[in-house]
This record gives C-alpha cells, structure tokens and sequence, in this order.
C-alpha cells in the first residue's frame, strides 16, 4: 500500500447523544509517524474507536477516507482488511483462544480465502517475532491476554501488529503502565515496523514513549479538536511546561469534554 493517506475531515463523535469530537482534522501520509497528546477527556480514545468503527460511538458529521475509500462506510472487519490496526489501551482477553491461533486466523482473515499461510512459514514468523520482543514462546499456546500481566498484553498487541503488518496502526496509551525495561522493548518493536509503507498515530499522555519512539508530528488535541501541531520538540515543551500555556494562547478555560471510554 505504498503512498497510501488516511484523511480525517470534520470529524464529529457522540456517545450517548453528548459530543466528543467536535470537527477534528488529520492527514497521515505513508512512512509517517504521528503522536496525539492532550489532557484527559478531550477525544484522543474516542478518535481511534471511532476510526475503527466502535459501535458506541456515532459519526454525526465529517469524513475518514483511505486512499480515496470512506471508511465510515466499511464494518469492522473490512476496515482492518484494508489495512488499519488498532492496539488497545485495555487489551480484551479471550478464554479458549490461543494466541497463535488467534494470529493465524487474523493473517488468513487478512490476506483471503485460497492465499492462506503455511503452517510452517506462521510457526517461524511468530517464533522469530516472539524472540524479538523477548516474550516466552510458551504464550503462543496461552490463551489471548488471559493472565497476562499489563506488560504482556502490551506486548502482545505489538506481535500482533508485527504479524499482521498493517498499513495503518493507532496505538492507544501503548506506553499506560509499563516499567522501563518493558517500555523498551514494545518501542523497539514499533521502530522495528518503521518503513514507507507503514504510518502510525500514537495516542499518549507522556513524552517518555517519544524519547524512544521519534514522531514526524506532534498535535495537541483540545475540546474534542486538534488545537495545535509541531515536531517533536512541541512534546518536550509539553513535558517541561503542561498544557497552561496552549490554554492560554488559544483562550481555553475548561478543556474538558467528557469521559473517554
């Protein structure tokens, strides 16, 4: 998918009839690496559910296109066959479901029925993968999340997306609760996907993924809007100084829209 773009245009977001995003503008462009930073509650969760598609959420107005295609229009399952990804900030666990049977479904989903992966090629693909985000092998045959502790499910939304090589991957608070060490490695994993046929938007509250992860762009989202876009020295202003002084050089006093599920 080489020179794709995903464009948000006005984009309008509700969750029980009270409006969250309130005409929020994006252009990601193949190769390019986007981070999305603002206090709690301005839309930063809501604007990758709704990219996805979440049920909960309604589109009230604007447009999310990819290469020319509406995606509002797409279900779930053809929006991530088109080549978006979405690693949770809670990742669900499911009891019964192996984790390599899991991934190999989803790969099989991915690439249709006739052009499914061989067994052995899958095998030496995830062991590989596992090997490089330094997870036990053993959780391949564990079933999906279940028992794992935060910094496992982190990781292994991180395989999933080194598996699946998508077009598109929105990390949702990938950094939330993960200590050094395993901060490191989800980053060197994300790194690792770095090419001009892959984009990412990182959704996060700190600047410490950012040291390990370099952003093409920085933006700023507040009252359910991208308020202000920079490199990555805009996220070191933000970690040194908050948020106070983009308040106050837009005239913000309560930027607060509501709860993010």
């Amino acid at each position: 998918m080489a020179g794709s773009t995903l464009i948000i245009k006005d984009l309008h977001v509700e969750i029980e009839g009270k409006e969250i995003l309130k005409g929020v503008n994006l252009e990601v462009k193949s190769g390019e690496f986007h981070a999305i930073m603002g206090p709690n509650g301005t839309g930063k969760s809501t604007l990758s559910s709704a990219i996805m598609g979440h049920p909960k959420y309604t589109v009230t107005k604007g447009s999310i296109t990819l290469d020319g295609k509406d995606v509002l229009e797409m279900e779930v399952d053809e929006r991530a066959r088109a080549g978006l990804f979405l690693a949770m900030q809670y990742p669900s666990e499911i009891s019964g479901v192996t984790n390599a049977d899991f991934l190999r479904s989803a790969i099989n989903s991915k690439r249709g029925e006739g052009n499914e992966v061989s067994l052995m090629k899958f095998i030496r693909e995830l062991d590989k993968q596992m090997e490089f985000l330094e997870m036990d092998l053993d959780m391949a045959q564990r079933y999906l999340n279940e028992g794992f502790s935060g910094g496992e499910k982190k990781r292994n939304e991180i395989l999933q997306l080194m598996m699946l090589k998508p077009a598109f991957a929105i990390l949702d608070e990938i950094d939330s609760g993960l200590d050094i060490d395993a901060l490191k490695i989800v980053s060197k994993g994300i790194n690792e996907m770095r090419s001009s046929d892959f984009s990412c938007i990182m959704i996060t509250h700190y600047q410490r993924l950012l040291n390990y992860i370099t952003p093409d762009f920085v933006h700023v989202m507040m009252q359910g809007r991208v308020v202000k876009s920079g490199g990555p020295e805009l996220a070191q202003r933000l970690e040194a100084e908050g948020y106070d002084w983009i308040k106050q050089e837009l005239g913000i006093e309560d930027e607060t829209v509501g709860q993010e599920a």
